[in-house]
């Protein structure tokens, strides 16, 4: 009995390594990818946003969505971003989603209100429920209206005020384009050792991963955040959903898998907030783990069953999978000390792949944080080489440490949506919304 236990120990170390080398290869090829495109990609973006837009008489009507829980001033502060917009202000709309159970809502409510006097169609939506989290609220808000384009700010997301004019030029040209997604900034990444490696990691999935997504035909995932949605795609496929942790992941897929786009723009980016430590960092962790993992189970029957390419198909599985990473690592650990102390040891096929699993998965991290830092900020390598220990470090842990979060979503237990945590950084100070509206309408009436 010893021996079939410690044999089946050896098996499941070699099959939790080969599970590591699948899904490191496939941001590897990510990498190359991204290397082949990256010079004329990021050069047919320039010409895309360089685009002349129609008339103002002729611009759509855009709603912007701006859910919030318990998050206090930053919903005022981000409707006074909402407002800056440089859009014509009878085809601008703003709603406070606003879930607050510690009186947030009275905060978001008088933001709405000092909007609304300045000429804007602002309300705030408060529900008592939180039915659906996140997508219930955005959910709610589409069923007040009709608007054709849908932008979504979290409250901690201040967009500059030529967002609109910027983004919503590819949508306007391409009718079967449903999503554009802007890159996630952070004014806050050099506050702590947990907010630089944060940044390095997140950079390298925007600036790297998100974008060589996009370019090659992937389905590319909206980030929650900073992103303008056609509603006619949302209508499409089901609208937002709220049975899994990972809303914008589920609509991203439906939406594609339904035929229609996404793009990525990597040089447009609307600054935000991380988490100021790691238990913070790591809780949010949990949720896109778990997450990821939940709308794995939903939705890889639906992505084999649709008619999209065998490639898409192939890579939309290897994307949803990346839930399996954590654990891979967590078992391949500790089957991997179980096995090399009483089992078969270090077999050359073990070796082999623990080898691969090694070199592959800590050279296309560090490659990826590296090219990353190089685009988004113009960083050198050798000086992003010595911050390289501290970022893998901290990835190995969040992926580790969420292993129950994927246990969780494959056995089927839901929790709640638990957001994260803000506290208004520093450099995302805002003016009230009185005043920016104030300056930035008598500027569009001039």
């Amino acid at each position: 009995m010893a021996a079939f236990l410690l044999a089946l120990v050896h098996v499941v170390f070699l099959l939790a390594l080969s599970i590591h080398i699948v899904l490191s290869g496939s941001l590897v090829w990510i990498v190359v990818q991204h290397l082949r495109l990256r010079r004329a990609r990021l050069a047919a973006e320039a010409r895309l946003l360089a685009e002349s837009l129609p008339d103002d008489a002729a611009l759509p009507h855009v709603l912007i969505q701006i859910p919030s829980f318990n998050e206090g001033r930053l919903a005022a502060r981000a409707a006074a971003a909402a407002a800056a917009l440089d859009w014509p202000q009878d085809r601008l709309h703003i709603q406070l989603l606003d879930d607050s159970t510690d009186g947030s809502e009275a905060v978001a409510d008088a933001a709405a209100a000092a909007l609304r006097r300045d000429g804007i169609d602002a309300v705030m939506l408060h529900r008592r429920e939180r039915r659906g989290y996140k997508a219930g609220a955005l959910a709610e808000g589409m069923r007040r209206c009709d608007h054709p384009f849908i932008a979504v700010f979290d409250a901690d997301y201040l967009p500059a005020p030529d967002f609109l004019r910027r983004a919503m030029r590819p949508l306007l040209q391409q009718p079967r384009l449903a999503l554009v997604q802007a890159r996630c900034d952070y004014v806050n990444a050099g506050a702590s050792a947990a907010t630089r490696v944060q940044q390095r990691i997140l950079d390298a999935h925007f600036g790297i991963e998100q974008a060589t997504r996009s370019w090659i035909g992937q389905v590319m995932p909206f980030n929650g955040t900073c992103g303008i949605w056609r509603r006619a795609a949302i209508d499409a496929a089901g609208g937002w959903q709220g049975d899994t942790l990972a809303e914008d992941l589920d609509l991203s897929y439906r939406v594609q898998l339904a035929g229609w786009r996404a793009l990525f723009l990597v040089g447009l980016a609307v600054p935000g907030e991380l988490p100021a430590d790691v238990a913070t960092w790591r809780r949010q962790q949990f949720r896109w783990t778990k997450g990821f993992a939940e709308v794995s189970r939903k939705l890889l029957p639906a992505v084999w069953r649709s008619d999209r390419p065998l490639r898409v198909k192939l890579f939309s599985t290897l994307h949803l999978g990346a839930a399996a990473f954590g654990p891979a690592v967590g078992v391949a650990v500790a089957a991997g000390l179980v096995d090399l102390t009483l089992g078969a040891g270090l077999t050359p096929l073990a070796a082999s792949l623990l080898f691969w699993a090694v070199v592959q998965g800590v050279g296309v991290l560090m490659t990826m944080m590296l090219l990353g830092q190089k685009l988004v900020r113009g960083a050198t390598f050798r000086a992003e080489l010595a911050r390289f220990p501290e970022a893998i470090a901290l990835f190995f842990y969040g992926a580790v440490s969420n292993l129950g979060g994927v246990a969780e979503a494959l056995a089927g237990r839901t929790t709640s949506f638990v957001r994260t945590p803000k506290e208004g950084a520093r450099g995302l100070d805002h003016p009230t919304p009185a005043e920016t509206t104030t300056k930035a309408h008598r500027g569009r009436a001039a």
